[in-house]
């Protein structure tokens, strides 16, 4: 779960560069097919947090 946790938060941060103009002609067509993840790149980042929330509250150590 913390794969997807670090997967989520690497997402969040190019669709905040995307929303920003910072990746160029990627970030176009990222906000092309996420324009809501676009507009609120926040939804991935707290996607994020949940699933880091969750691997530490399943994990057996």
């Amino acid at each position: 779960m913390y794969y997807v946790a670090a997967a989520l938060l690497v997402l969040s941060g190019l669709f905040y560069s995307a929303s920003h103009h910072e990746i160029g002609s990627f970030g176009v067509t990222m906000c092309t097919y996420g324009s809501a993840f676009c507009a609120n790149p926040l939804i991935v980042f707290a996607g994020a947090g949940l699933a880091a929330a969750w691997g530490m509250f399943v994990s057996i150590k």
